[in-house]
């Protein structure tokens, strides 16, 4: 008896929207994507460059902080968790805003694959979750800081954009699909189903040819998008014509010898290009001269509002300070020194009369970031100052022009707001900031530390002579002395540097016959009231990391 031949599945067998049915690239309790699937996501994700490119070219329009990714973004900064905070900045330091994007795109391509294929399978679901990203997104642009309901129409119109590019996308993919009789494809949308047999089908070289020009146009959209905004903006010619006065109580000069002996420490004065930023800004702002006003008001007998001009013609005061941000790990970089030229803030409160039981002043950046500090120090002879100048220039506009708080001796979170534009007296038992609302402590007074430099961890060094180097800080005691121990040996004095003020840091050098062999090293600091640095590890939260620095070199 002849055996049966077995026929052979026809086309629409091998469709995606038949579960019964075999599929290509797909085998039964498989996970493969099949081809129509995976071209459904890139469909997707094709769409989602519109939506953003869309917003990007429109927002230029608008606020930065109106553009959807920048929105989100600070969105997601606001909701992270200490922990997490810690993490990106221990592990990619003054790159974590970089690491935040890419993290970013990596989720929303993710969720437009998704969406893709939710939009091939039932364009009504895929509709709805294009709205919900769509008010996703306008609702992180309508909650930021010093952005306008209008500024939701950039990422309105971009959802929109976004959503008629994957509408003709899934079209030409189905079509792509199309068969030579009419059944239907289980599971998918019978809308975009729908055969028409006087149309003909779609080729996949047309579907990719739609995707790729889809891609490009919203490179393009993109980039035009920051260019005009760039051209739209005059603030960075404006802050580079900017001419500054002179102080009236310049900074005393720099003594000879500041700088360590010891080759390869950091330089005792920081560039501005180098000095480490941390902040919660996503988009730095960009703030006209012309448009920037101070508001003092809370606790206080008058409220005050100062402009940039007042600030040009007041008193300035200039002085070299170190700053620290409260994330800097044992031995880490996050600390940088500079000249800062500004108005006194104990003047600008002296305006404002602050009232009897008031304890902290609140203070507000453009972008909605508020730092808690106490009164008593924006008062005493800290000279903690409104600061229009670094380094000899304009504020750099990432780090905070046209003004900015500077407080010595305070972890920057509780202290140097950058783009400050508001002056709350209040009390801490009323008020909390950015970061005490997230389980940092209220008071960040700076903890003593010695940072060794040079060697570097797990270098290798040659035998004989070896110089130690680093940096110390106890911004208002001063350094008074740092040690070094090799191994488990006895503590050793460094050489100490000259020291230009105890506001600012100092850097030491230490001789060291070196031997064959592996060998830990070891700093710690005193400071000026003769407290030594204590060896009790601690992590940044909630005020800041304490312990011993140690590192391991090897002696060849």
């Amino acid at each position: 008896m002849e055996k049966p031949s077995t026929p052979t599945p026809r086309a629409e067998e091998l469709s995606i929207g038949n579960p019964d049915r075999t599929q290509p690239g797909k085998h039964r309790g498989g996970t493969r994507l099949s081809g129509p699937t995976a071209l459904a996501a890139l469909a997707g994700v094709a769409a989602a460059a519109v939506v953003l490119s869309v917003a990007e070219l429109i927002g230029a329009f608008f606020t930065a902080r109106a553009t959807p990714v920048i929105a989100l973004g600070s969105t997601f900064i606001d909701f992270t968790p200490s922990w997490m905070k810690d993490f990106a900045i221990a592990t990619f330091g003054t790159n974590d805003k970089l690491a935040l994007f890419v993290g970013m795109a990596v989720t929303i391509l993710a969720l437009a694959g998704v969406l893709g294929i939710v939009a091939y399978r039932k364009w009504a679901l895929g509709v709805a979750g294009v709205l919900l990203m769509g008010a996703v997104i306008v609702t992180s642009v309508v909650t930021r800081a010093g952005v306008q309901p209008l500024d939701a129409i950039p990422s309105l119109i971009g959802t929109a954009a976004g959503l008629m590019a994957l509408r003709v996308l899934i079209t030409m993919l189905r079509r792509t699909q199309q068969r030579p009789d009419p059944e239907p494809d289980h599971g998918v949308d019978p809308d975009l189903a729908a055969q028409d047999p006087h149309r003909p089908a779609t080729s996949r070289r047309a579907f990719f040819a739609a995707t790729g020009i889809t891609a490009a146009a919203s490179a393009v959209a993109a980039t035009g998008g920051r260019l005009l905004s760039a051209a739209r903006s005059n603030v960075a010619q404006a802050r580079d014509s900017l001419q500054l006065p002179a102080p009236a109580k310049p900074a005393p000069a720099v003594p000879a010898g500041v700088q360590s002996s010891a080759p390869g420490v950091t330089p005792w004065l920081t560039p501005n290009n180098d000095f480490y930023r941390i902040d919660t800004a996503l988009s730095v702002p960009e703030i006209n001269v012309q448009d920037w006003e101070l508001r003092i008001h809370g606790l206080v007998d008058r409220e005050v509002r100062l402009t940039f001009q007042d600030l040009l013609d007041a008193k300035l005061i200039e002085s070299h300070v170190s700053l620290t941000c409260v994330s800097n790990p044992v031995g880490g970089n996050l600390a940088g020194n500079a000249k800062w030229l500004g108005m006194p803030i104990r003047e600008v409160l002296k305006m404002a009369g602050p009232r009897d039981g008031a304890d902290m002043v609140l203070s507000t950046s453009i972008d909605g970031f508020s730092a808690s500090t106490p009164l008593e120090v924006l008062q005493d002879d800290r000279d903690a100052m409104l600061a229009i100048g670094m380094n000899g220039e304009a504020l750099p506009l990432e780090h905070g022009y046209p003004v900015r708080m500077v407080v010595p001796g305070l972890y920057g979170f509780v202290s140097a707001t950058k783009w400050v534009v508001d002056l709350e007296v209040t009390r801490f038992a009323d008020s909390k900031a950015y970061w005490t609302q997230r389980g940092w402590s209220e008071r960040g007074p700076i903890k003593t530390m010695a940072r060794v430099e040079v060697p570097k961890s797990f270098a290798k060094v040659p035998a004989g002579r070896v110089a130690i180097g680093g940096t110390a800080w106890a911004q208002t005691r001063g350094i008074t002395k740092v040690e070094v121990q090799i191994d488990n040996g006895p503590w050793t004095e460094a050489v100490l540097s000259a020291e230009a003020t105890v506001i600012t840091w100092r850097q030491w050098s230490f001789d060291w016959e070196a031997t064959p062999g592996p060998h830990y090293i070891k700093a710690r600091a005193t400071d000026g009231t003769g407290e030594v640095q204590t060896d009790q590890r601690a992590d940044p939260v909630p005020d800041g990391a304490s312990g011993w620095q140690s590192l391991m070199v090897t002696v060849e």
